[in-house]
């Protein structure tokens, strides 16, 4: 499946420090540390519905995160998913009365649309559920094989399921106790309670036919793949094991990074799936978190039918902490289009103070754990100094463009 078109990204001169990123499992902040290649996987949308803020915050920080590694001379290799065969696709198609394969076409080609509005940088590998299915076929017949899995006694729906037990790590990616995982499992897609299960735990890998469904043939029974393990495959053949970074919102935790990391070391047969697991905040609206079941969604495609500007919308959620949950508010776009203004004006200008200090502190903040806001204060601080007269570089305004094209992914040359 092919991605959206990318945009041209200014090479700066010199490095900044090394990148790094609180990591989920471990607890704390440390050095992600990658090889020539940095390598990183984050979950993508299931495609029943337009890219909201809460979307748009999440790619919106793995995209800086990319450009900061580029920043620091390592190539990235990027795989995005794409799940366009489950539940909440079929169960909106339904709804809406519509072909679900209609459905998913035309929310993917939103979603192109809004990450390329948004100069989010394209991954490398932008792969669907349903291009992946020969590849969890096999994965989940290894699974089979070496005991990881087991098709529940089910004459009907002899579906495939992943013991919890199967790897003895289980548990490490969240942290959370037993209680907190039973509860989580049971609100978001599992089935504790399904017959035949050894441990309500234990993750469906391979839904068996049901009519109406789509279904693939496979050794072990005609079905389709389970949620966790369709990213599991995908991120192990094309990143292979132990890659830099598994990303996405903080709602992915538990089950579903949990499940794809278990999924992962046991077809590896390795420690650990990643060596850092990032996640974002939620994004929320009059005090609610940001969803589609609750209803208070923002579309990003709404905000620039309204003749919104992207940059406004990338500066308005670039200005909280990643790991924050956060409201959107009219405030907060105000305050986005004002300073997208100032910074425009700055770099107008003939001059201003020399750029090499607040590059050095731009590349600092956000190599500390991605600290967007302390980046975006001293951008504004070089700005309002260079609109009152202050500083004679000439080559300043230019190199603070590029700058925050570079590491921020805002043009401010456009417009």
């Amino acid at each position: 499946m092919h991605s959206w078109p990318s945009t041209t990204v200014p090479e700066l001169p010199g490095t900044g420090p090394a990148l790094r990123l609180y990591d989920t499992s471990d607890e704390q902040v440390k050095p992600v540390a990658p090889g020539p290649v940095a390598t990183m996987y984050v979950c993508g949308i299931t495609p029943y519905d337009a890219t909201h803020l809460g979307h748009a915050a999440t790619y919106l920080t793995f995209d800086t995160i990319n450009r900061v590694l580029r920043d620091q001379g390592h190539d990235v290799h990027y795989v995005q998913n794409i799940t366009d065969v489950d539940d909440p696709l079929f169960e909106r198609a339904e709804r809406d009365g519509v072909d679900w394969r209609d459905l998913g076409t035309r929310e993917i080609d939103l979603f192109r649309e809004d990450m390329a509005a948004l100069r989010v940088l394209p991954p490398r590998d932008y792969i669907g559920a349903i291009e992946s299915v020969d590849e969890v076929i096999d994965a989940v017949g290894r699974l089979l094989e070496s005991g990881a899995a087991y098709v529940v006694d089910d004459d009907e729906y002899p579906d495939v399921y992943f013991r919890a037990d199967a790897t003895p790590v289980f548990g490490y990616e969240s942290n959370y106790d037993r209680a907190t995982m039973d509860a989580l499992f049971a609100e978001r897609g599992g089935d504790p309670d399904r017959p035949g299960k050894r441990d309500p735990l234990d993750a469906l890998v391979w839904r068996a036919a049901r009519p109406g469904e789509p279904s693939w043939e496979a050794p072990f029974g005609a079905g389709r793949p389970g949620w966790h393990i369709e990213c599991a495959v995908i991120a192990l053949n094309r990143l292979g094991e132990g890659f830099d970074i598994q990303g996405g919102g903080s709602d992915l935790i538990f089950p579903h990074h949990e499940y794809s990391a278990a999924h992962g070391e046991a077809l590896a047969s390795q420690r650990r799936f990643a060596r850092n697991y990032v996640h974002t905040g939620m994004i929320g609206l009059d005090g609610e978190k940001m969803s589609k079941s609750l209803g208070n969604l923002v579309l990003v495609s709404k905000l620039r039918e309204s003749g919104v500007d992207p940059r406004i919308i990338r500066l308005g959620l670039l200005d909280g902490h990643y790991r924050q949950d956060r409201m959107w508010t009219d405030a907060a776009l105000s305050q986005a289009q004002n300073r997208l203004a100032s910074w425009q004006r700055a770099v107008q200008c003939e001059s201003g103070p020399d750029a090499t200090e607040i590059i050095e502190r731009v590349r600092a903040h956000l190599a500390n754990d991605l600290d967007t806001p302390k980046a975006l204060a001293a951008i504004d601080g070089w700005a309002s100094d260079t609109v009152l007269g202050i500083g004679s570089s000439t080559e300043a305004p230019g190199q603070l463009a590029d700058v925050v094209d570079a590491l921020l992914g805002v043009d401010l040359r456009d417009g």
